[in-house]
This record gives C-alpha cells, structure tokens and sequence, in this order.
C-alpha cells in the first residue's frame, strides 16, 4: 500500500491548496501546506527503498476478454529513482518557490504536486495498459494548461499538433498490444514478444521528439520555472521509463543501426542547440531532447540502468538548474554537480550508460560523444553564467535558507543515487568513452567564450534567426498539415451548405451504379 499512499500524500495537499484558493483566498498558510505534502511525499519515497520492490494492484476491469491485465504499479530497482527524482523536484519547487513567486498564490505548488502524485504512478506502471491511462491523463492535463496559458490562434495550433503527435505514441503502444494479441500473446513488460520492443522503443522516441526529431510540445509559454519546470521533466520521465522495461533481446532488428543514426544524429542537433541557447530556460526542450535520444542510445545499446541514469539525470540536473533562479557564485558552483552526473565517469549516476548488452553500432560513437560533450558544456555554461539573475544575498536570511536546501537536495539526491539504491549503482561502467568525454568537455568549456561561432544565439525554433535544413522540413509538414485543414474545410461547408443534399444524392447514385456493376 505504500505506492498510493505516496501518491495521495502529493495529491490530497494538491486538491486542499485549490479547495482553499476557491474558498478561502486569503488564506495565509498555502506554503506552509504545499511544503507538508511535498515533504512527507519526498519522505513516504525513501522508505519504499527498504521494502523494495513493491506491488500494488487494483481490481481487474470487466470484460476479462478484452482487459487481459489490471491497472498494476510496481516500484523496483528501475522505477524507484525515477519515483525519488520526480518526489525530490516537487519538494525543491515549493522550497524555491520563496525566492520567485507571492507566497499567496498556491496554484503553481498545487499543479507540481500534482503532476508528481500522476508522475508516480506513471514511472511504476507494470503493464502497457497502466502506462497508457498514465499517459492520457498527463497528456490531457498539459493541453488544457498549455491552452490556458497562450494567446493566439497559431499556438493553438501547435499546441494540438504536439498533443496529437503524444497520442500517436499511445497509439503505437496500442498497436503493439494488438500484434501481441494476434500472435497468440498477451503484451507485458514481464513477457514481451520479441517482435514488440521496437515499437514500444519508437512510441517513446515520438513522445519525446527524438523519432522523429520535433518538439513534442509547443515552443515556450508563460510558464517558466515552477510549474513549467515540473510539466517537462515529469512528461520526460513518464515517457523515459518505458525503454526501462523493454526487454534487451528485443530490440535487436536490422533497423537497429540505422536508429542508431537516427538518434545519434538528433542528439547532436539538440545537444548544439542547448550548448548555443541564450538561457537555460529557452533550451530547455532541447536538454529534454539531448538526454532523451541519449537514453534511447542506451536502451538500443540493451542497457536499461543506463536509461534509467540519463532519465534521473534529466529530472535531478535539470531541475537543479532550472529552479537556480537567483545568482549566488557558490550555488552556481554547486549546480555543477549535476554536470559530473552526466559524465558517466564510475560511480556516478550514469555510469552504466553505454555498459549495455549489446554493442553501440560503431558510426553512432562520435556522434554520441560529441552530443554528451556539448550536453555537459552546455550544462556548465548556464550554471555559471552571470545573467540578469536576481542576487540571493540581497534576500531576507529565510529566503536564502530555503532556497539553497531547495537546490541542495537536488544535487544531494544525484551523488546520494550514484552509489545505493537502484540497479545502476556503484557501477564503473565503460570509462574509456567517458575519460575521453570529460577530457573534450574540459576543452569546450575553455574554448567557449574564445570562439564566436560557440557564442550563444536564439534557438531557432523558439524565435527563428535562420533557415536550416530542419527549419525548411517542419515548415513544410506543417504547411502540408494545414493545407489539409483548409480543404477539409472546404469539403465540409460544401455539404453542409445547401448544396448539400444534392451532392449526398450524387455520391449515392454513383455508389448504386457502382455497386450494381460489381454484381454483374
């Protein structure tokens, strides 16, 4: 029982805050209760780790022939530093939140506290079923925020083509539940077809924007920081953990080295644009992208704690410099750490990474490398930039307090997870790749501020500054996409006009001719 109970101490806090914004707005203790429920949720995480694994199952859905599995949720050495992760960055955005937001408005902390309690149970799904109800309720929850929260017309656009590109993910697990069937089994984590792991691996790479590379949301709105922090990660997350569960042997196929290529290739694009970005917060969809086609080189390469290591890495080192909204050089220097979580150096938390099963087809290693290198320079980069950031020490002392316990425990949670409690722990990995890694990054970080082609720039696809191969493809997809909506349009104002009668009358006669024809 100790997974719902997690999951209610995140959402019950949640629904009081709103409750109590409804009825009592001036309410002064809304901080007060969002940081009760974060803690004992960040509390109730930790003890799972002594009762691991652990299994909650509800009560199997009727007909039996159609729903062969029960919504099942399980918390092991995979799925619990995701949990923990995504319980720790809650905790960390309502402590920040001191330093960025009026303690009277409680909306934000109840939308993260939110998303954590759904994320939990997204990241200990047991079966694709579970997964997919996760899914479609993260999905929904982020449109109807992501609506809200722009203003015109073609953001709304963008904003339901990024939705449909996410239900097509659930799509294509859906699809490989029904080959499973056919073949005369039942889709499982436990006991996956061989034939299935493919499209599971591509439902999670569409979902995440890396197959094919795209924004799996739209471009940046208002929200920033707090909320809008917890909504990429947590999506990020939920959609990580189903390369966790795919089975090594399975997704060996010809295809393998070409989707090799494929991610390799989008990690570099990604990781360039972030090293480039002018801020962390405009790159942060490509952090999401870089980390996410780093991982799906994990799970191709048949190594599961590696996916789970960039996965945490993404949620922990991000947050870190995310949340990081005020300057203070020793804070600065700290976030750091987060860099050296994705070295995959020994006994880190992504040692594992290319420690897999299978070998990384040998024309995707420099392109990974390069991508890992301008990750982790592209890290350093925002973590120590001056900015315009608000000075810390200009805060009141209890300001100062919360927030650095807030960074603090991001960072402490990354070292804490490299050496107990998961799979991937103390793990020396293969430190040939990244002993060359860090030795490249040292002498990117030097080279930046000298080279002006390194020099930072807008992210194109946030506010275009160029044209590029990928610019002129995207355009053109989505001039196809609404040169579809206009002659739907078209189609449908001619019958629902008043010619619309007369042109039903038409395509029945022709279908009576043709019909009359074929049983001649």
């Amino acid at each position: 029982m100790l997974i719902p109970i997690t999951v209610l101490l995140f959402i019950l806090p949640a629904l009081a805050l709103v409750i109590l914004r409804i009825l009592r707005p001036n309410f002064r203790f809304f901080w007060l209760i969002a940081l009760g429920g974060g803690l004992l949720g960040w509390i109730s995480l930790w003890i799972w780790l002594a009762r691991l694994p652990l299994v909650f199952q509800l009560p199997r859905w009727q007909p039996a022939d159609l729903f062969f599995h029960a919504p099942t949720f399980t918390a092991d050495g995979l799925s619990w530093p995701f949990a923990i992760s995504l319980g720790t960055l809650a905790l960390s955005i309502v402590l920040t939140a001191v330093v960025r937001q009026d303690l009277t408005d409680p909306m934000p902390w109840a939308g993260a506290l939110l998303l954590t309690g759904v994320g939990v149970l997204a990241v200990t799904a047991n079966n694709p079923l579970t997964l997919v109800l996760v899914w479609a309720a993260l999905d929904l929850s982020e449109l109807l925020t992501q609506l809200r929260s722009v203003e015109t017309p073609e953001a709304s656009e963008r904003i339901v083509v990024a939705f449909a590109s996410r239900v097509t993910g659930i799509g294509l697990v859906l699809w490989a539940n029904v080959l499973s069937v056919l073949g005369g089994s039942r889709l499982d984590f436990a006991s996956m077809p061989a034939d299935a792991g493919l499209f599971l691996l591509v439902a999670a790479g569409l979902r995440l924007g890396v197959l094919p590379l795209h924004l799996p949301y739209a471009s940046e709105s208002k929200l920033r920081r707090g909320v809008g922090t917890a909504m990429r990660l947590t999506s990020a997350a939920s959609s990580l953990v189903l390369l966790t569960r795919i089975p090594p042997g399975s997704v060996a196929s010809p295809l393998t080295p070409y989707l090799f290529v494929l991610v390799a290739a989008a990690a570099v694009y990604s990781s360039w644009t972030w090293l480039r970005a002018p801020d962390e917060l405009a790159g942060r969809p490509f952090w999401v992208l870089s980390l996410a086609a780093l991982a799906l080189a994990s799970a191709l390469s048949a190594s599961p704690a590696g996916v789970t290591g960039w996965g945490v890495a993404l949620v922990l080192a991000g947050g870190a410099l995310f949340l990081n909204s005020a300057q203070q050089i020793w804070l600065n220097r700290a976030v750091l750490i987060g860099a050296l979580a994705l070295s995959t150096l020994p006994f880190t938390l992504t040692a594992s990474a290319w420690d897999g099963g299978a070998p990384v087809f040998f024309l995707a290693w420099p392109l990974l490398i390069a991508a890992q290198t301008m990750t982790i320079a592209g890290f350093a980069r925002h973590a120590l930039r001056p900015g315009s950031r608000e000075l810390l020490d200009t805060r009141p002392s209890f300001v100062r307090i919360f927030h650095s316990l807030g960074i603090g425990l991001l960072l402490l949670t990354i070292l804490i997870l490299g050496f107990v409690g998961w799979d991937g722990a103390l793990q020396v990995g293969n430190w040939i790749p990244a002993l060359l890694v860090f030795l490249l990054t040292v002498g990117l970080v030097w080279a930046a501020p000298r080279l002006p082609f390194l020099n930072p720039i807008r992210a194109h696809w946030i506010r275009p500054s160029g044209a590029s191969w990928v610019d002129f493809l995207y355009r053109g997809l989505w001039s196809l996409y609404q040169g579809v909506g206009r002659m739907s349009d078209v189609i449908t104002n001619a019958l629902e006009g008043e010619g619309g009668v007369m042109w039903s009358l038409l395509f029945l006669a022709l279908f009576i001719s043709y019909m009359s024809q074929v049983g001649r």
